[in-house]
């Protein structure tokens, strides 16, 4: 490990030298890539250069402690010896986490689908409670986000949506949500009182850059209406709704939400993109089933990965065996301790394989 960090240190040299190249310097992306891997490796580096620190003062008090004759000054080498080999074993775990494969999509934004699943209107009122938990924990990220699609139902509910979150590490935050969500609560449309359990599906995206994945434009089928739904000055006034059929896969995006067709093609090119990368991405995943064991549920939109029941005030997640009473807080954007438990798991999923 320490070999390896030695390697990183010197290409971590190289990178700096090249950042003050005025030539790196004057091209945008090449010293923007450059940068973004500099930020990458500096943990790292800084975390064994406190490794390095407590190395060589442990092997001073080492010293210390052969040559000293003075009961206090041993003592106190003793006791720093302590104190840096308990470090040392702290930064050496540090280092293994930052030393593990990153994911590529990390510091990409991403695009977010939810959809009501079984339960009806309660779903659809159960999306949008969704949707009001992810965008209030983006503003408490400093990440922005923008609808793409918005289909609600006549009660406020939200039939289906697609919108995108930017900002830095904006999926290392989200990718984690993918899956269905579960709900038990007391309908506001159900008189008896009695307790429903409906289910909201979550997708979540990496946003695809056009130069990742091109496509063919012989491939699209786009068509034109007239948007639909429960309200918006332009619905039905003008065709500027766009729906694009990708013939080779059978993929379908809509998107009605502004009053530009222009925009609304870009929109939904954007979708597109992202899922057919998304595809691929699943493909070599369940080639790979070592992959497959190593992640906490970052794919399958089939799998029950969290519930949340209203009567209890509790929010369980099913693949870490999390169960936080704080129903109301994590609903009002409050994610982080959700989120942190599930990288955490990742992360020491990740470890064990790489042991093995």
């Amino acid at each position: 490990m320490i070999e390896k960090i030695k390697e990183i240190s010197i290409h971590y040299d190289e990178l700096a030298k090249k950042l003050s190249d005025p030539q790196v310097v004057a091209d945008r992306e090449v010293y923007t890539a450059l940068m973004r891997e500099h930020k990458h490796l500096t943990p790292i580096i800084e975390k064994y250069n406190e490794y390095a620190s407590h190395e060589q003062s442990y092997k001073e008090a080492c010293e210390l402690l052969e040559t000293e004759t003075d009961a206090e000054l041993r003592a106190l080498a003793e006791e720093t010896m302590l104190a840096d080999r308990q470090a040392l074993a702290e930064c050496e775990k540090e280092l293994k986490i930052l030393l593990l494969p990153r994911d590529e999509n990390d510091d990409k934004n991403v695009i977010i689908e939810i959809r009501g699943g079984a339960g009806g209107e309660e779903a659809a009122l159960f999306a949008s409670d969704l949707f009001r938990m992810y965008t209030m924990y983006a503003e408490t990220k400093g990440y922005k986000y923008e609808v793409l699609n918005l289909y609600e139902t006549e009660l406020g509910g939200i039939k289906e949506i697609s919108f995108s979150v930017s900002g830095e590490g904006a999926y290392s935050r989200y990718k984690f949500e993918s899956g269905v969500h579960r709900v038990q609560r007391v309908p506001e449309t159900e008189s008896g009182g009695r307790i429903h359990t409906s289910t909201v599906t979550v997708a979540v995206l990496p946003e695809a850059e056009e130069v990742e994945f091109e496509i063919n434009p012989a491939d699209l089928q786009i068509d034109t209406y007239r948007s639909s739904g429960a309200g918006g000055q332009h619905v039905n006034k003008t065709e500027s709704a766009i729906r694009i059929t990708h013939l080779p896969t059978g993929l379908v995006v809509e998107c009605q939400d502004e009053r530009s067709q222009h925009k609304n093609k870009e929109r939904a090119m954007k979708i597109l993109r992202s899922r057919l990368v998304d595809m691929e991405r699943a493909k070599k995943n369940a080639e790979i089933a070592s992959e497959r064991k190593s992640q906490v549920g970052t794919g399958d939109r089939s799998e029950r990965i969290r519930t949340y029941n209203f009567p209890q005030g509790r929010v369980t997640d099913h693949r870490i065996g999390l169960t936080l009473y704080k129903l109301e807080q994590i609903l009002n954007g409050a994610l982080d301790e959700l989120i942190d438990a599930l990288v955490t798991s990742d992360q020491a999923e990740k470890l064990k394989g790489a042991q093995e």
